[in-house]
């Protein structure tokens, strides 16, 4: 093995998560404090972490966008029939 292959398997793989904040929100906290703690997780966090955040917020918007214009393009699809044909009795 070679030591690029090594590095990569004793790292741990970010998981993919709703939010991007490692805390969990304290509901009995102030919206001030839970503000402050956020802040501090956004601006110590690394350049790493954000572009995963990003990435995964664009990931999930577009997934979002992608499943609302499939719904659009199944409800306003229209079958065509062929019309009815007259007969005629002559």
């Amino acid at each position: 093995m070679d030591t690029q292959s090594i590095k990569t398997e004793n790292q741990p793989k970010p998981a993919v998560s709703t939010s991007c904040r490692k805390h969990v929100k304290d509901d009995n906290a102030t919206f001030l404090a839970n503000l402050k703690e956020h802040f501090n997780e956004f601006v110590n966090a690394s350049m790493d972490e954000h572009k995963t955040c990003f990435k995964n917020t664009m990931d999930k918007i577009m997934g979002r966008s992608n499943a609302v214009e499939e719904k659009k393009v199944e409800s306003t699809e229209v079958k065509i029939q062929a019309p009815l044909q007259a007969a005629d009795s002559s």
